[in-house]
């Protein structure tokens, strides 16, 4: 091979590696309760990785939590996920990975997930307690308006499956936050958190609480709230 084949070559196989898009891995394991939204969230987030050049792929398959596979993915989305998904290997190599710089996104239920392993619980930021009826509440932004948040009213009235926690971590920075005296049943006062994200252990989490019913995947507010998640989790520029 020439010198200029040789070029040739490095310089394709670079832009190769330019054009090459992030992947993200939506996890839907449940061993408790299953979202019949699921499917809808599945359908939503691929559509924004069409819409905002990254890929996607979807699993309930515990066993693909070994480095070796997770770090081709910028981030994993536990999408509604309840109870123990992950063995105690998998949870060491789900460990390694958001500890290499890697992204974590949880969905509603990601916060009923895991509660034997507080790592975990320290990553989500939070632990699900219960919840009463499905109905209408306020959302309100906590502080200035950023990226997660830009496209919000600054009261957001929405229908959703409004969780309550047992235990939040102190460490979160909490974007939105419910109203409680907008609807019936809040048990964690003028700081309901609903959404947040942070830096945990190497590696960026988001978690939204919503994310219940199936019209929130159509809603273009909710949407536009998660791709911004996404995009923090997976490292790209977001103004926080």
């Amino acid at each position: 091979m020439s010198l200029s084949q040789k070029l040739l070559l490095a310089f394709l196989l670079c832009s190769n590696c330019l054009l090459a898009k992030q992947k993200v891995l939506i996890f839907c394991k449940t061993a408790g309760f299953h979202h019949q939204s699921i499917g809808a969230g599945i359908n939503a987030i691929k559509l924004l990785g069409e819409k905002n050049n990254f890929e996607t792929d979807t699993t309930t398959d515990a066993s693909k939590f070994t480095y070796g596979n997770l770090k081709k993915y910028a981030a994993v989305i536990f999408l509604n996920t309840t109870g123990d998904v992950l063995n105690d290997g998998q949870q060491t190599e789900f460990q390694k990975y958001i500890r290499s710089g890697k992204g974590y996104v949880g969905v509603h239920a990601a916060t009923d997930t895991e509660y034997d392993w507080p790592w975990y619980g320290e990553l989500s930021g939070a632990y699900f307690s219960n919840h009463p009826k499905i109905q209408q509440a306020v959302l309100k932004l906590n502080g200035p308006a950023n990226d997660f948040t830009k496209d919000l009213p600054a009261q957001w009235t929405k229908t959703d499956e409004w969780y309550n926690f047992k235990w939040i971590s102190d460490k979160i920075h909490v974007v939105l936050v419910l109203d409680e005296s907008s609807y019936t049943g809040g048990k964690n006062g003028a700081m309901h958190p609903m959404s947040w994200y942070h830096e945990f252990d190497g590696g960026r989490a988001f978690t939204t609480a919503l994310g219940h019913t199936d019209e929130s995947y159509t809603d273009p507010l909710f949407l536009q709230h998660l791709l911004a998640g996404i995009n923090y989790a997976m490292g790209r520029k977001v103004k926080v």
